[in-house]
């Protein structure tokens, strides 16, 4: 029954979660900053294939574990006017060489990662030097109240939305990889419960 779970209703529930107004009004926020040779990191469902600017990016390359969001993805990236060359695969595990990318992006990946250092360690190895990583994710917040609740609902909803963690860190853990947090905003995501909402997103380089 997980193994039907996680193949045709977590593509679904993702896909709409992901998508929604508050989340989309952050990714518009990072997506844009994308040039060059760009990976996208969990780019299954292909929400932010309409945000990239055609002007700055040659190339859109991205994995994702899900076969059913990639279904999704390529479907999307049809409709768009960029490259996209879309494939089954693990941000820890990056079938690309050292420093093949001028941007990295990662928009509500890092909390559903197996290992989220190695997934970051695997983004600076793939990016040039100087490249830009950019991310946009949900995680740990930083209010003792709402951080409780976190721990609590985590083991129930990582079980219904494909391993998505609710306590991980993202722009501590960001640096902790050796990347430069250049620009970084945070709060929590309006018309959502506090335990779900709170993002960080922005900028960062090696």
């Amino acid at each position: 029954m997980a193994g039907l779970w996680d193949r045709y209703v977590v593509p679904r529930l993702i896909g709409f979660c992901c998508t929604q107004p508050p989340i989309m009004k952050r990714r518009a926020k990072v997506v844009p900053r994308a040039h060059g040779r760009v990976l996208e990191l969990g780019a299954g469902g292909g929400a932010n294939f309409a945000l990239y600017d055609p002007a700055k990016v040659d190339s859109v390359e991205g994995v994702d574990p899900s076969p059913g969001l990639l279904d999704r993805a390529r479907d999307a990236a049809k409709a768009e006017g960029i490259e996209f060359d879309i494939k089954e695969g693990v941000a820890e595990n990056l079938p690309f060489a050292d420093d093949s990318f001028d941007t990295v992006l990662a928009t509500f990946t890092l909390c559903s990662v197996q290992d989220q250092a190695q997934c970051l360690a695997e983004a600076r190895r793939a990016l040039k030097p100087g490249g830009t990583f950019l991310f946009c994710e949900h995680g740990a917040a930083p209010d003792a109240k709402v951080a409780k609740w976190q721990r609590r609902i985590e083991p129930v909803w990582k079980r219904i939305a494909g391993g998505c963690h609710l306590t991980r860190p993202i722009g501590s853990a960001v640096a902790q990889a050796g990347f430069s947090i250049v620009e970084q905003d945070q709060g929590y995501m309006e018309k959502t419960p506090s335990w779900a909402g709170w993002l960080e997103w922005g900028e960062a380089r090696i």
